[in-house]
């Protein structure tokens, strides 16, 4: 199982926050920036990290990142 660093944790808990602040009002593009931001940072992180181990999966590291945010053990 992909074991994502804390850097990648918290890259994935300010994306999804932005999405819920985001989220939480009207669209605008203004108001969704932030939001699209921080998951082009997550993102980006998730290769650079992924290409760190050549057997690691992005989407196996995307998803236990996710994971860790998500559902906290």
């Amino acid at each position: 199982m992909a074991k994502p660093s804390e850097n990648l944790i918290e890259l994935c808990r300010a994306a999804i926050e932005a999405e819920r602040t985001a989220t939480s009002e009207p669209y605008t593009q203004e108001g969704w920036a932030a939001w699209m931001e921080a998951a082009k940072t997550f993102q980006r992180a998730v290769v650079e990290e992924a290409k760190q181990e050549p057997k690691q999966s992005r989407l196996e590291l995307e998803q236990a990142a996710k994971k860790a945010v998500l559902y906290p053990e």
